[in-house]
């Protein structure tokens, strides 16, 4: 039937037409953006996980910078302590070498003093953003330092962060405490009794300002020699306690460098995973893109055909 109040033919192909603008539309945002799920009301589940998946990864990413001040923090340390170990290490040469007969000890001592103020001047040289890990305050503390290590989220969204804790405490790095306590002292610092009652001072330490070792006053009197010995001994302990330090500060660099290879890797493994979730089929969309154009000139077609049967009507009319 036909009828000039209702064009069935036309609304049919209105219908399509714009079913396929909407199609099209889709295609379109899709190409441009890259993402097949762009916001929630394209597959809100998908978009749910992605938006959590963002936000853990943009924590991660963060993760990743604090390694790496860690890191350089942790290196800053390393170095300095490093060097002093060789300073309090010649320091011990300069002890065992004063134990010879006949040597000029004021000489030595003046080689000292230097390897002290050069040991002080290391320590308090060893800062990184405003961190020194081997001079510190054991009457404030904290004894450790943290290093925010790793990210993570279980199933019920709870998260919890990983850290790496490193003793920078009187029994880990610290050399110098500038604590006032009785029980206050770094390694370099520490006083230590002699016992050897000759000693015009039996309160020495190795490096600190105000009990410093001196060792002008030895003669070749055997009680001065032992005293001599006592000072060479109680440097050689300091020195392997350094030695632990250094290692401890060997072992936390390779932790966080190990860490800082996973979170890299962590990162870009959510990436892919994020990707897998809402990212567009490059190929498949400028396939379906091409289709879609091509439906909607036929459409155009067809609703211009159909709007013609009112006109085909009209001509049965005329004489």
């Amino acid at each position: 039937m036909s009828s000039i109040n209702t064009n069935i033919a036309a609304m049919t192909a209105l219908q399509t037409l714009s079913q396929t603008n909407k199609d099209l539309l889709v295609t379109q945002n899709r190409v441009s953006t890259g993402l097949r799920v762009k916001d929630a009301s394209d597959n809100a589940a998908y978009w749910s996980i992605a938006t959590t998946m963002r936000s853990d990864n943009m924590a991660v990413s963060t993760v990743q910078d604090a390694l790496g001040l860690g890191a350089a923090t942790v290196e800053v340390a390393a170095t300095a302590l490093n060097s002093s170990i060789e300073t309090v290490s010649k320091i011990h040469a300069k002890l065992v070498a004063a134990m010879a007969p006949g040597l000029d000890r004021h000489k030595i001592q003046t080689e000292i003093k230097e390897l002290q103020a050069e040991l002080r001047n290391t320590s308090q040289s060893a800062v990184f953003s405003g961190e020194n890990w081997l001079q510190g305050n054991s009457d404030t503390g904290p004894d450790s330092k943290t290093i925010v290590a790793s990210f993570s989220r279980d199933s019920s969204g709870t998260i919890s962060i990983g850290t790496i804790e490193v003793d920078v405490g009187p029994g880990g790095t610290m050399m110098f405490d500038l604590g006032t306590s009785a029980s206050a002292g770094g390694l370099l610092d520490k006083t230590h009794t002699l016992t050897n009652a000759t000693a015009p001072n039996n309160e020495i330490s190795i490096a600190g300002e105000s009990t410093g070792l001196t060792i002008d006053w030895i003669t070749d009197d055997p009680d001065d020699l032992l005293a001599l010995k006592e000072m060479a001994e109680i440097v050689d302990k300091a020195l392997r306690s350094m030695t632990d330090a250094a290692t401890l500060l060997g072992a936390a660099k390779s932790r966080i460098s190990l860490q800082k290879d996973f979170v890299s890797k962590l990162i870009d493994s959510i990436d892919v995973g994020i990707g897998q979730l809402v990212d567009a089929d490059m190929n498949e969309e400028s396939t379906r893109l091409q289709a879609l154009q091509v439906r909607q000139q036929l459409g155009v077609q067809a609703l211009g055909i159909a709007n013609q049967s009112a006109q085909m009507i009209l001509r049965l009319f005329q004489g």
